[in-house]
C-alpha cells in the first residue's frame, strides 16, 4: 500500500467522514425543538472527529501534538456515541440505525486508539530532529498539495 500523502488518504478519515455524513442525514428528520441541542451537538461532535484527524495530520511533525489531536478525536467519537444514546432514547433513531452508527464509532475508536499506539509510524521524523538540517530533494517543490 502506498503511504498517505494527505489526511484524506487515511482510512480513518474516510470512515469518520462517512459516519459524520450519516449522522447529518439521519438527524434531518429530528424534531425542530432539538435543532439547537441534541442535533447541533451530535453534528458537531461527529464532524469534529474528522476535523481533528486532519489537524493531527498537520501536526505530525511533533509526536506529542499528533497524539493529543488523535486523543481529542477519540473523545469526540465517544461523545458522538453518547449523543446517539440520547437520540435512541428519545425515539429519534431506529434501533437498526443506532446499532449501525454505534458500530461505526466503535470501529473508529479502535482505529484512533491504534493510531495513538503507533504514533511513530505516522509522525514524519524522530522527536529530536533538527528540521533546519533536512535537505529538500531536487524534484521536491516548495509548494506541494500536502
Amino acid at each position: 500500500m502506498e503511504p498517505a500523502k494527505s489526511f484524506r488518504d487515511l482510512r480513518i478519515y474516510q470512515a469518520a467522514r462517512e459516519a459524520a455524513r450519516s449522522v447529518f442525514e439521519l438527524s434531518k428528520g429530528s424534531p425542530l425543538e432539538e435543532r439547537y441541542s441534541l442535533i447541533d451537538q451530535i453534528r458537531r461532535s461527529s464532524r469534529a472527529v474528522k476535523a481533528m484527524i486532519a489537524e493531527a495530520w498537520a501536526r505530525r511533525r511533533y509526536k506529542a501534538a499528533f497524539v493529543n489531536k488523535i486523543d481529542e478525536a477519540l473523545g469526540e467519537a465517544y461523545e458522538s456515541q453518547s449523543w446517539l444514546d440520547d437520540a435512541l432514547d428519545s425515539g429519534y433513531l431506529s434501533r437498526d440505525a443506532f446499532e449501525e452508527l454505534d458500530r461505526r464509532y466503535d470501529a473508529i475508536g479502535g482505529m484512533l486508539s491504534r493510531m495513538i499506539d503507533r504514533a511513530d509510524d505516522f509522525c514524519k521524523h524522530a522527536p529530536a530532529t533538527d528540521y533546519r538540517g533536512i535537505v529538500r530533494e531536487e524534484d521536491e517543490s516548495l509548494f506541494t498539495d500536502h
